[in-house]
């Protein structure tokens, strides 16, 4: 037998392949071959059938896995497809392991290019809209992601803007949306203004590039510092999982919490922030304002004169315009309290500043009661008093512009500012752009207030960061009209289990749309208020560009002779002039973009979409190039021919090498247990890496690794091996989530197989499809380490049967610890700091002990181990 298994992994090849086995499936293609032809086949045959998600808000155990829905640009980019791609595998996968998967897809639809692209070609920007969702939609159906396509929406739709109206009227019925005069940036390309947040480190707009300028307009705020220390404290919430470095991002962006801020009215009819580590001072009737001499109030014509209102003490503010105060770190505002401060007693002398009452704070003003009396007033009267950093500012979300969700107010002459009520939301966009005559008699309406027909819409339009501040819950029931969200769907279904998309989104987005679900927490339409418990940072998507040295400009790739790949070298084919080379995020400015589309064409969906996963993790940049490519066309035409050589090992007739096996034998059992090993290895790494790490490339090296232990598989052991056949199985399953097409097919192959083993019954569903199988489990009896680990270092490993590690406790690894000798005798010398231990169902456990070295005897080193044990 050991003579016949030898033999047969040197004929192994000559013997499939001089046959060349033909193999029917499902879609009846009879190639030995995987051309890129057969992919295409397999895929027009199987994409009907793969490419919708099957969620139901009814069932339990839900799992929702949402990607950052795009601007309908036009066209996907490579970008699009490998979020997508991350995102439909891990959706697939929870999906096989028996989760109730929600993976919805919808358009970030309004802003700023579609207007500008809809004027530039004479279009209005809401067909141009519509005709990019169209031809985005068509290409990411071709990706076969399982979207929910039934819970599509978009925010340029009335059925969804009414709802984000909604929302900014609840925030003003609050007092978290304002309206106040304020010097803006204006981007002079764009022609609207644009948040601090929006603004780069040099000055210049965040989208077009161009220098800011500042420019004194009344806009409309929300204030997001009212939450700063709610959203400081969210960061520290355990639901929050990966997030890493973007809680460092979020923190450094919501600064320390260490004063309180307030919006005062000036007798210039604006409110003015006032920030202070001392809310106490404003009950002082000798404070005063300093304000920075650069600051835009002190161009006001009456500057001299302005003052503000002080409902805490009941005075009027006087304000100075001096660089002298000592100012708080980025602040131009100073609060002055004589009766507190011996400095500002000082400024109020150099100031010439009459005293209303000489107080000592020490006698007559009680610092505690002051400060619980101003902070109480300022909540009731809704002008501040929350805790707050000193850089953080509100979020001014006025845009000047068409293609946007309007205001829901009403100016008029009697009552000023005027919310139109819930039941004429929507108000709803012009159906095009007017002429100033036809937008001035659009604008006229009736205040709902006191019936002037002569009042005036809101011209301005919301941030299009609004409407994606909360379209995660509105994704759960986007046809629902009682409210706008569902309440009792959103109970059952958020937090969002693992959010995808790009690093970019890290500060703004994600500040904005934490801020909105704490928000909506606090009024019940949420149930907790972090929105997204696990994050998921893709890194971006690279492509080659060549640059001509001195001038910068960029050139094609065509136009270029590479000289020196590893230097990035390379010259210009026309004039010799040196050309470098670089890895930069793909732009068609750059001439480095990729058509997905072209790729879908050359290589098939599924090829696409494993190349865009394989080489790195998800969180890293990927540099896109063909040289990256062999790996995974080669591994599946590796996964075909294995799919053939098992029809033909198991068909064969009247074949005496094949049929006289002894399958008890002890060669024939040590082949079979190496298949339950590489199939119980191979799976326990993939699964971890796809539930635990997001590591998909991982996962994709672990695949082929079973693809390796399949392909050295004797064919006499193919044909009568249980374990053969359950590898093999496993294999394709988990090939699934990642290239559903190709894994369906090859699924329709195997099953085809006639002489199937009765091995692999139980934990298959041969009358099913690939998608429907549930995902391979390791089995009871294989061995799984129980890790041991002092201060980050491996000391050991002890291999425990999987049906024992899955029910270990903390207190049963730390007596398997401390009865394991490389343990205790490195333990020796050290004391124990504290220990935890992690537990990773079916993959491994972890028990981390962490140590100090002291300075003792053996005996006591050993009794000290011993009190820390038994604590």
């Amino acid at each position: 037998m050991q003579l016949l298994l030898r033999s047969g992994l040197l004929q192994q090849f000559k013997y499939f392949h001089a046959k060349r086995f033909i193999t029917q499936s499902a879609t009846g293609i009879q190639v030995s071959e995987l051309t890129n032809d057969v992919k295409h086949q397999i895929e027009s045959h199987w994409r009907p059938k793969v490419s919708e998600g099957d969620f139901d808000p009814k069932r339990g155990d839900k799992f929702y896995v949402l990607s950052m829905f795009p601007y309908p640009s036009g066209t996907l980019h490579m970008g699009h497809v490998r979020v997508y791609a991350i995102s439909d595998t891990v959706a697939r996968f929870h999906r096989m392991c028996g989760k109730n998967v929600f993976q919805p897809i919808g358009w970030d639809a309004f802003g700023l290019p579609a207007e500008n692209a809809a004027i530039q070609h004479g279009v209005e920007p809401a067909e141009w809209t519509d005709s990019n969702i169209a031809q985005m939609k068509q290409q990411l159906q071709a990706l076969s992601c399982s979207f929910d396509w039934k819970h599509e929406m978009s925010t340029c739709s009335p059925e969804y803007y009414k709802w984000t109206q909604k929302l900014f009227m609840m925030l003003y019925n609050r007092g978290l949306a304002y309206q106040n005069e304020a010097l803006v940036n204006w981007d002079p390309v764009d022609k609207t203004v644009l948040a601090d947040e929006q603004v780069d480190a040099n000055g210049c707009s965040w989208r077009s590039g161009a220098k800011v300028q500042k420019k004194l307009l009344k806009q409309w705020f929300i204030r997001t510092t009212s939450y700063a220390k709610a959203l400081l404290d969210g960061l520290e919430d355990p639901i929050l999982q990966d997030w890493r470095d973007i809680i460092n991002l979020q923190r450094h962006w919501i600064g320390d919490c260490d004063g309180y801020a307030f919006q005062l009215l000036t007798s210039a009819t604006n409110y003015l922030r006032i920030w202070t580590k001392f809310p106490e001072h404003l009950k002082d009737p000798n404070a005063f304002i300093v304000i920075k001499q650069n600051h835009y109030l002190s161009k006001l014509n009456n500057a001299s004169r302005l003052t503000v209102e002080n409902p805490f003490a009941g005075t009027v503010i006087p304000v100075i315009f001096s660089d002298q105060a000592d100012f708080p770190e980025h602040c131009d505002v100073y609060l002055a309290a004589p009766s507190f401060r011996e400095r500002d007693r000082e400024l109020q002398e150099e100031f010439g500043l009459a005293f209303f009452a000489h107080t000592n704070a020490s006698n007559t003003l009680d610092a505690k009661s002051a400060r619980e009396d101003v902070l109480e007033a300022a909540e009731r009267l809704k002008i501040g008093g929350y805790r707050v950093s000193s850089k953080l500012q509100d979020w001014l979300i006025s845009r000047q512009r068409y293609w946007g969700t309007p205001i829901p107010i009403i100016h008029c002459k009697k009552c000023g500012s005027v919310p139109v009520p819930e039941e004429q939301l929507p108000v709803m966009l012009p159906a095009k752009h007017l002429t100033n005559a036809e937008r001035e008699e659009a604008l006229r309406c009736t205040c709902p207030n006191c019936g002037d027909t002569d009042a005036k819409r809101e011209t301005d339009t919301m941030d299009t960061f609004v409407d994606s501040s909360w379209y995660y819950l509105r994704f759960l029931d986007p046809s629902y009209t009682r409210d706008m969200v569902n309440k009792d769907v959103v109970d059952k279904c958020m937090p969002v289990d693992l959010y995808i998309g790009g690093k970019e989104h890290a500060v703004l987005h994600l500040y904005y749309a934490r801020f909105i679900n704490h928000f909506l927490h606090s009024c019940g339409l949420s149930p907790t208020t972090e929105p997204f418990s696990r994050l998921l940072v893709q890194g971006m998507v690279m492509g080659r560009s060549f640059r001509i040295k001195g001038s910068g400009r960029y050139v094609k790739e065509d136009e270029v002779e590479i000289v020196n790949a590893k230097k990035n070298q390379a010259r210009l084919k026309e004039t010799n002039e040196p050309v470098v080379m670089t890895w930069e995020k793909m732009s068609k400015s750059k001439f480095n973009g990729v058509d997905p589309t072209e790729m879908f064409r050359e290589y098939g969906t599924d090829t696409t979409r494993l190349i865009s996963l394989a080489d790195v993790a998800p969180t890293s940049h990927r540099n896109w190039s063909s040289a990256t490519f062999p790996g995974i066309l080669n591994w599946q035409k590796r996964l075909w021919l294995t799919l053939s050589d098992f029809h033909a090992a198991r068909t064969a007739v009247n074949d005496a090498e094949l049929d006289n096996v002894d399958t008890t034998s002890e060669a024939f059992q040590a082949e079979d247990d190496k298949l339950f090993d590489a199939r119980n290895f191979y799976v326990k790494g993939a699964t971890f890496n796809y539930r635990h790490t997001h590591q998909l490339s991982v996962a994709i090296s672990k695949m082929q690794g079973l693809t390796n232990s399949l392909r050295r598989t004797p064919k006499q052991i193919i044909r009568h091996s249980p374990q053969y056949e359950r590898a093999l199985a496993s294999q394709i399953i988990m090939l699934a989530p990642m290239a559903p097409h190709f894994a369906s097919e090859l699924w329709s192959k195997f099953v085809a197989v006639p002489n199937r083993l009765n091995a692999s019954t139980h934990e298959l569903q041969w009358e099913c499809d690939v998608l429907a199988q549930r995902w391979p489990d390791i089995d009871a009896d294989y061995k799984l380490d129980l890790s041991i680990k002092v201060n980050g270092f491996e000391n050991c490993a002890i291999k425990i049967a999987r049906n024992n590690l899955d029910n270990i406790t903390h207190n049963d690894a730390m007596d398997i610890a401390f009865n394991t000798a490389s343990v205790t005798s490195y333990l020796t010398d050290k004391k124990i700091r504290t220990t935890n231990f992690v537990l990773y169902p079916g993959i491994e456990a972890i028990l981390n002990i962490y140590v100090d070295k002291i300075k003792q005897s053996t005996s006591q080193t050993s009794s000290s181990n011993e009190e820390v044990f038994n604590k």
